[in-house]
């Protein structure tokens, strides 16, 4: 990727931060002004107050300085009350907005996305990455950046105006400290990638072991499973301090060229003082209490910006991850399916070398249902994941009545078809809920969806506002299954694609939720089962083998068991 490509990439993440927050950023920058206006005013007031007492300056009577400073603290009263109600309300939207657009951009990816990557990284970049982003970068943009770049433009200009002799030597003597630090600032950026990077396979690590958790268990690994937490954890603690030692050394580099540069102008004020020089004891106090001002953003300045070269490599790195497996968007508006979905020559592959799929034909009619079965590795699942636009990367074609699926847009994909799948995700929260999945709809529709999915005995005996779970775990396997088909059911899909629905479902269960699925009408199934059992087989109105990556046989269950090809073996071995 072209760098020019990349700044703009970046762009759009860090607009985030000032999306509809542009007013309260600048009452944030105006409070900062103020205050280092007011910070100035003490350092003039100090030089006149000291030049007072020593009796080298009357211009200014006793009253007049203690109104200047009664004013002066008022400024910062209004300053600290601007501050109070804009920085904390535009770090707070800055942060939530960058967080919502990466998560709108996660909503984005492909179905399939998350069977290919891995959920830690973003976990860990909504988290551990957005937690750094915020308090070293947002927390920090205006004590640092606006803080210190106006005091130290407003106190050099200051100091010039007191003496520029000293001013010059004040430069000089900075100098040197401000080429360590900003070498020593670089490798802060480095230290914050490894922590990062640590961070995700720490949480990696902890999501293996808390979903493994049962496996762990059985197979008594609850050793190696601690021996592994432990030194995932101390990875990060490691890189953790690593980062925090490079932290004190940049600091500390600020803290010896502060040193030096006052100790230096000092000294040298005294000198020239000593020597002649029109210097009062009140111009260098207040020359040294101004270099500090010119000194801090020497240390903090350059820590700062290596911060910031962090944060932005970890804005790119959840940029490059939110741009894999991101379906390429159909324009084609398409709300129906009227006469099927036919594939045409259909071969596809994960690697280029090894297919999964082979010049496969068919075309599934509208209103009909059908199974689709086969041994483990034939391709059963990958046809039903492609029906579902998980990949562009296939030949041939599939099209939606006359419409290829790749010209139809995603959210005219996902009201037509719904997917039923082994694993079904269930919310902690209501029955209702999970069926409705938080949109609303009307009584009746409900009802129905309860009823044809055969919900009702388990709301008869729970009810709606019945809490499911973390991860349904209030619920059996059949509950759950049937919650899936009563949620496609009320989005009104007319076509619903089954995936092993029932594989990890007893008998019994299986038989039902599978009875289920043929009972409902008006809309096309496509299942894919291991199930060879002859009652359900005999409801479907058409039976697909797959072998090899193509379609060997199809027919009703009758016509194959009187052809006695491969479909004939399939089903008499598993009885």
């Amino acid at each position: 990727m072209d760098e020019r490509r990349i700044r703009k990439r970046r762009w759009e993440y860090v607009y985030q931060f000032f999306r509809g927050n542009t007013a309260v950023f600048i009452a944030s920058v105006l409070s900062t002004v103020i205050c280092v206006g007011a910070n100035l005013m003490i350092s003039w007031l100090m030089q006149i107050m000291i030049d007072m007492a020593t009796g080298v300056d009357n211009t200014f009577s006793l009253k007049r300085i203690t109104v200047l400073c009664a004013a002066c603290m008022a400024v910062f009263a209004f300053a600290f009350f601007l501050s109070y109600h804009s920085k904390p309300r535009f770090i707070a939207r800055a942060i939530g907005q960058y967080k919502e657009y990466a998560f709108q951009k996660i909503a984005q990816k492909q179905i399939s996305a998350f069977s290919k990557e891995n959920t830690s990284f973003y976990i860990s970049a909504l988290s551990n990455d957005a937690n750094s982003i915020e308090v070293e970068v947002l927390c920090n943009l205006f004590n640092v950046l606006v803080d210190d770049v106006f005091l130290f433009s407003g106190a050099f200009l200051l100091m010039l105006w007191y003496s520029p002799l000293l001013t010059g030597i004040g430069v000089v003597l900075s100098l040197l400290p401000v080429l360590v630090s900003l070498v020593a600032g670089n490798r802060v950026a480095d230290a914050e990638k490894i922590v990062s990077a640590k961070n995700e396979a720490y949480i990696s690590s902890l999501n293996d072991s808390l979903a493994g958790f049962a496996v762990v268990k059985s197979f008594r690994a609850e050793a190696a499973m601690c021996r592994m937490f432990a030194q995932r954890m101390r990875e990060v603690s490691e890189a953790k301090t690593m980062r925090r030692k490079i932290s004190v050394i940049v600091q500390s580099l600020a803290v010896i060229a502060g040193a030096i540069a006052q100790f230096g102008v000092f000294l040298i004020g005294i000198a020239l003082a000593l020597n002649g020089h029109a210097i009062s004891a009140g111009t260098l106090i207040a020359f040294v209490n101004l270099m500090n001002y010119v000194v801090n953003p020497i240390g903090s300045v350059p820590q700062y910006i290596a911060q910031c070269k962090a944060s932005l490599a970890l804005i790119d790195k959840l940029a490059d991850a939110l741009e894999d497996n991101v379906r390429e968007e159909g324009l084609e508006s398409k709300r129906t399916v009227n006469r099927g979905i036919c594939v045409d020559h259909l071969s596809f592959g994960y690697q280029a070398d090894k297919p999964v799929l082979q010049d496969v034909n068919f075309t599934f009619n509208a209103g009909k249902s059908y199974a689709i079965v086969g041994a483990s590795g034939s391709g059963k699942s990958t046809l039903l994941n492609l029906l579902m636009a998980s990949s562009s990367g296939y030949t041939g074609s599939i099209c939606y009545d006359d419409t290829e699926l790749k010209q139809i847009s995603s959210e005219s994909l996902y009201e037509m078809v719904s997917m039923v799948q082994q694993n079904v995700f269930i919310f902690n929260a209501s029955i209702r809920d999970n069926i409705t999945m938080f949109s609303d709809f009307t009584r009746e529709e409900v009802d129905r969806a309860i009823e044809l999915s055969g919900l009702s005995k388990l709301i008869a005996a729970r009810g709606e506002d019945y809490l499911c779970g973390e991860n349904g775990s209030g619920l059996s396997g059949g509950e759950k299954q049937r919650i899936s088909i009563a949620r496609s059911l009320l989005k009104k899909s007319q076509v619903l694609l089954v995936d092993e629905a029932t594989a990890a479902l007893d008998t019994q269960t299986a038989f039902q939720v599978s009875n289920a699925i043929l009972d409902l009408k008006d809309l096309t199934r496509i299942v894919v089962t291991h199930t060879l059992d002859e009652n359900l087989l005999k409801r479907y109105d058409m039976v697909l083998t797959l072998r090899n990556g193509g379609i060997t046989e199809s027919g009703s269950f009758n016509e194959l068991m009187e052809k006695k090809g491969y479909f004939y073996s399939l089903f008499t071995v598993s009885q």
